[in-house]
Formats: structure tokens, C-alpha cells, sequence
């Protein structure tokens, strides 16, 4: 099942490729234009904008809302009758110390609010919470694949995992490009493409 998307690609495996290419372009423009630190750090207009960036070029639903229910393995994300509450909320949460921060990304990992592309933009979402608070963001380079994926799926009941984690990955590298492009280098060793079920999936 290929997403339907503006480069009228209907193969998986050539859109994947696609999308990480005009994906990466467009963080290398986010990052160098300034345009992140324009952005109020943390709030879900800010997530938005970053989506939109990244994908505008890709797909029509860039920025906006999912209009389907997700899940990944046997976790499902926030149901579409309580998305928009649950993002309310998490604009409502404190991010002053690394924990806080952290909780707030948990948070919006379950909300999942687009139907494509979250972990790459809400991990630039999280470098921006991290960079504007505690003056540090994650070198994903130095985050294991497996070990990342195990503590996130826990995250919702226990979240000292993901916590140790990244911790330990932190950097003060917070201008570095280079570190900065890992979050997206990464992308599809962390989701993997096409892994989601749909609502309509679930039916069958």
C-alpha cells in the first residue's frame, strides 16, 4: 500500500526513497535558514511547521491532521475522536528541565498527529525543546535502533528508559548541522516504511 502523494509514485520502495531525499533537502533549509528558532520551541504549531516543511512537496495532508486511526505493532496511537484534546494538553505541559521535556515528547509520540512522518519531525521537534531549555540535543547516531524502539513503545506506561537513553546520547553540539541532519538520516531506520495499520486494516 503506497500512500497517495504529489510525485504520482506508486511504488513503496521509490516513494521511500523520494521522500528521504526532498526530506532531507528541506531539514538542511530549516536548519540553515534560521527558520527553527523562529518557531515557539514545544508547541504544536511549531510541530506543524516543521511537518509542512518537510513534506509540503510530497504530500497534501503536510501540516495537517490525520483523518485515520494508527497503530504500530500492537500499540495504537491517541484515537482521532480525542487528537485534538490530547494535543491541547501537551502544548499545556511545563518543559523547563530534560525529564519535562522528554514526557512532552512521549506525549506527542502517542498522540502521532499526522498520518506520515512524525518521528522526523517531532525528533527536530524535540532538538528544538532540548537546544532552547537545557542548551543540548540528541546525537541520534549514538542512540541504538532497537533498544530506542523497545523504550518507546514502553514509554506510555514507563518512560525511565527512554529517559536513560537519551540522556546518554545528549551533545553540545547544538550548531552543528551535521548532528542535526542524524535525526533525519535516521528516519527510516527508526520507523521503517510503511509499518502502519490504518482503521480500515483493522476492519478486515
Amino acid at each position: 500500500m503506497t500512500l497517495e502523494n504529489k510525485l504520482g509514485i506508486t511504488d513503496s520502495a521509490e516513494l521511500a526513497r523520494e521522500e528521504e531525499r526532498i526530506s532531507k533537502k528541506k531539514a538542511v533549509w530549516l536548519f540553515e535558514s534560521g527558520k527553527l528558532d523562529t518557531l515557539a520551541a514545544g508547541t504544536f504549531v511549531a510541530l506543524q511547521e516543521i511537518h509542512r516543511c518537510l513534506f509540503e512537496d510530497i504530500y497534501e495532508f503536510a501540516e495537517k491532521l490525520r483523518t485515520v486511526n494508527l497503530a504500530k505493532g500492537n500499540f495504537r496511537f491517541a484515537p482521532l475522536m480525542y487528537l485534538e484534546a490530547a494535543l491541547a494538553n501537551i502544548d499545556k505541559m511545563p518543559q523547563s528541565t530534560y525529564d519535562e521535556i522528554i514526557e512532552k515528547y512521549v506525549e506527542m509520540n502517542i498522540a502521532h498527529p499526522f498520518r506520515e512522518g512524525n518521528g522526523r519531525s517531532t525528533r527536530i521537534w524535540l532538538d528544538q525543546m532540548l537546544k532552547n531549555g537545557i542548551g543540548q540535543v540528541v546525537d541520534w547516531s549514538r542512540v541504538d535502533k532497537e533498544d530506542y524502539l523497545l523504550a518507546m513503545e514502553r514509554s506510555p506506561i514507563k518512560d525511565v528508559e527512554i529517559k536513560v537513553l537519551l540522556k546518554e546520547a545528549l551533545t553540545d553540539e547544538v550548531d552543528s548541522r551535521e548532528v542535526f541532519m542524524k535525526g533525519i538520516d535516521h528516519s527510516y531506520y527508526y520507523e521503517g516504511y510503511n509499518t502502519f495499520k490504518t482503521e480500515e486494516l483493522w476492519k478486515k
